[in-house]
């Protein structure tokens, strides 16, 4: 069975470069996206969940993002930002339009201070640092356990809500209560940044949380 990689293209113009967290949202996005619009690309993402769940980001601008644009996927958007997904490509068979693109170049930054999450949330563990680059394919991976772990009648109210996701770092109290939640956590297999087997986000929304779990005691559950 061939090896496939999620390829994920963030738009990054030079004199605009979109806020990190929007960058992290439109990741996520994408990846739900895709998943919920498999189309003609089933067998590729079929086959390549059955391997792993790799994702490379990279970075485009001007023309480059043109050619993205060419390309088949599916383009998110949350605030500032725009994230191209394209369907899943064997390791050894990208697409010069994306093999030419840096990996390098994602320190994305936040100018203001984000406003409060609400129910559907994408924690980042506040214990790594990451490139923003690294933080969107972590946070879609937790997108991608997230789905998994959402029936027909919640994917059905979440995708009515075009997959509305907020993605917030934890704060060290609420990391703790998150990793003790039994919630859909992300272990890293240690290819860039980190070392294998940390946990760097992890998935909580209404219907994956046991008991009414709710950290640092939040408000009532509700759905989107």
């Amino acid at each position: 069975m061939t090896q496939r990689v999620l390829p994920l293209v963030v738009r990054i113009e030079r004199a605009t470069p979109p806020e990190r967290a929007d960058a992290l949202e439109a990741a996520a996005r994408a990846v739900l996206t895709l998943l919920d619009d498999q189309g003609e690309w089933a067998e590729a993402i079929a086959e390549w969940e059955q391997i792993g769940i790799r994702k490379v980001v990279r970075r485009a601008r001007g023309a480059e993002w043109q050619r993205v644009l060419e390309l088949p996927g599916l383009t998110a958007t949350a605030g500032t930002a725009e994230v191209r997904v394209h369907p899943p490509i064997p390791l050894d068979a990208w697409p010069k339009e994306l093999s030419r693109l840096q990996v390098s170049g994602t320190d994305l930054a936040d100018h203001h201070p984000p406003e409060p999450a609400g129910d559907l949330v994408l924690w980042v563990n506040p214990g790594l640092e990451m490139s923003a680059g690294k933080a969107m394919a972590q946070v879609g991976h937790a997108a991608q356990l997230a789905w998994w772990g959402t029936g027909p009648e919640e994917r059905a109210i979440w995708r009515a809500a075009n997959f509305a996701v907020d993605v917030r770092t934890a704060s060290p109290g609420i990391w703790r209560a998150l990793l003790e939640s039994g919630l859909p956590a992300v272990r890293d297999a240690g290819f860039t940044e980190i070392e294998p087997g940390s946990v760097t986000a992890i998935a909580d929304t209404p219907w994956l949380r046991q008991g009414g779990f709710r950290p640092d005691g939040w408000g009532p559950l509700r759905h989107p």
